[in-house]
């Protein structure tokens, strides 16, 4: 499995499972850094059309292009359906927010070859290795 810098470095499209509008909530606040460190980011929430001058999308599977890296931004009894859709999909990786954690979604992912990070911001990952990531 690789690292979160590996994953960080190797992953430019960033789908955020939860993504919201809202200002004030982590689900828009944290794509927002995220993108300002040079990802694409691509809203995945139903309830939303628009997420960060972003098209927001009902499902992973509506995406258009080749996602790099699944963010979850929803409660942990609901990861299972989106690591599925993160299987069907060919992402490489999925990232759990803080507090989000299911080990048996979590197991099904990694035996499909898709690396893991739970409970764990990634904004805070971005921040903390943001020298690193600047290299080569």
């Amino acid at each position: 499995m690789r690292t979160e810098v590996e994953i960080l470095k190797q992953s430019a499209v960033i789908a955020v499972v939860g993504a919201s509008s809202d200002l004030e909530r982590p689900a828009y606040k944290v794509p927002r850094t995220v993108m300002s460190y040079g990802y694409t980011i691509i809203p995945v929430n139903p309830n939303e059309i628009e997420v960060l001058g972003q098209r927001a999308y009902s499902a992973l599977s509506e995406i258009p292009v080749k996602v790099d890296l699944v963010n979850i931004f929803r409660r942990s009894e609901n990861v299972a359906p989106v690591v599925d859709q993160a299987i069907e999909i060919g992402a490489a990786a999925v990232w759990m927010q803080l507090g989000v954690q299911d080990e048996v979604a979590a197991a099904l992912a990694l035996s499909h070859g898709i690396d893991v990070v739970m409970d764990r911001c990634i904004e805070c990952a971005i921040r903390e290795h943001a020298e690193e990531l600047n290299q080569g």
